[in-house]
């Protein structure tokens, strides 16, 4: 149950962070607004880690493979196109289209066992669930 309320959590916050960062970026431009959405992030979990679990610093260069270590470079590009898609289809559109899309590539991460996660067999009815939602964004952008 906590893990479906922290995932609605997560929606709520995503939809919400994307709407101010796209109003803010018309008034600072986008990468400089995405410059203190990374700052403030650095700050905040900083502060996470100094009054929280207390990692030694030094388990990050331990981390095999190196690519799991880029999600701050993908969370740039996450900024940028959230803003870009908001801006040009509307929060509600580009909100279903993004989340459509996470489940969808989420779906084949899982499908092929992809960057360590367990591999999951298989199954026709999520294959009818992903077609159902993608028939939904497109009849919500009609």
């Amino acid at each position: 149950m906590w893990g479906f309320l922290i995932a609605l959590l997560s929606g709520a916050l995503m939809s919400l962070q994307g709407v101010l960062n796209t109003e803010a970026t018309k008034q600072s431009g986008v990468w400089l607004c995405a410059v203190w959405v990374q700052l403030t992030a650095l700050a905040t979990c900083a502060l996470f880690w100094l009054f929280g679990d207390r990692a030694p610093f030094s388990s990050l260069f331990q981390i095999r493979p190196w690519y799991l270590l880029i999600g701050g470079v993908l969370g740039a590009f996450i900024t940028w196109s959230v803003v870009k898609g908001m801006d040009r289809l509307g929060p509600a559109r580009a909100t279903l289209t993004i989340v459509v899309t996470q489940i969808l590539v989420s779906y084949g991460i899982e499908l092929f066992g992809l960057f360590g996660v367990e591999k999951v067999p298989f199954e026709w009815r999520r294959l009818l669930g992903a077609g159902i939602a993608i028939a939904g964004i497109v009849i919500f952008h009609l």
